[in-house]
């Protein structure tokens, strides 16, 4: 089967800073998998190298097969790879009815519309014409997962989702993340939180120095949480 993403002895910079080092992996249609690791192990590089953000100068990326030699991020968004930015990035002096719809700009057709975003997220409707940074923390989380959704992707990239919000806001993103993936989008969840980790994904990626160097299955259970665990603290 081929992936949605794969990435292969990927080799990223920032500048003269080397940051990944031979980083492998792949998602596949359905699939939700936790990129996991320490704070400045390359967690967030990978998505820069996916958009082009950070310059890949080996190995290789494909989206859907295809090989991608430059990637920006509106090629990843044309492919049906989209991004959860870490910090949510709402655009401001836009509504969130506005900022919903600039996640439709790729025009890939599907089931997520506004009225089924509404659905997903009864809070947004409800502030719709309100500007989207004027939403709590935990809203503008939705706010920009449902504009991620609005893009019709076949995976979202999910870049520390969690930070900063309170444990209540944490439960609701994981009823909503699951409820995502059983509609069919495949996740890669980049998180620290590896309650949320285990109670979403279902299969790990730890990072170490830029590398992937452990995975495996996850395991909703305080010994699957504690295996987790160890492979963070390398």
């Amino acid at each position: 089967m081929t992936a949605l993403l794969s990435l292969d002895q990927v080799q990223s910079f920032y500048g003269a800073a080397h940051i990944l080092h031979g980083l492998g992996l792949q998602v596949h249609a359905g699939e939700r998998v936790a990129l996991i690791g320490r704070n400045g192990v390359g967690k967030t590089t990978v998505v820069n190298t996916i958009l082009g953000l950070a310059q890949m100068r080996a190995g290789s990326l494909h989206f859907g097969g295809v090989p991608i030699a430059r990637p920006r991020p509106y090629i990843a968004a044309q492919h049906g790879i989209v991004v959860v930015p870490q910090g949510r990035r709402i655009v401001a002096n836009l509504t969130v009815e506005e900022n919903l719809l600039l996640g439709a700009a790729t025009g890939r057709k599907g089931p997520w519309t506004v009225p089924e975003i509404y659905k997903l997220f009864p809070i947004l409707q409800e502030r719709a014409h309100t500007p989207g940074t004027a939403l709590s923390g935990g809203q503008q989380q939705m706010l920009a997962v449902g504009r991620a959704l609005m893009a019709n992707p076949g995976l979202i990239l999910l870049d520390e989702p969690t930070e900063g919000l309170a444990p209540v806001i944490v439960d609701q993103l994981a009823d909503i993340f699951n409820r995502v993936a059983d509609q069919g989008t495949a996740l890669l969840l980049i998180e620290q939180n590896l309650s949320l980790v285990v109670r979403v994904a279902h299969r790990y990626l730890a990072m170490a120095k830029g590398s992937v160097v452990a995975q495996g299955q996850v395991v909703n259970s305080p010994q699957g949480l504690q295996d987790i665990e160890e492979h963070v603290m390398v």
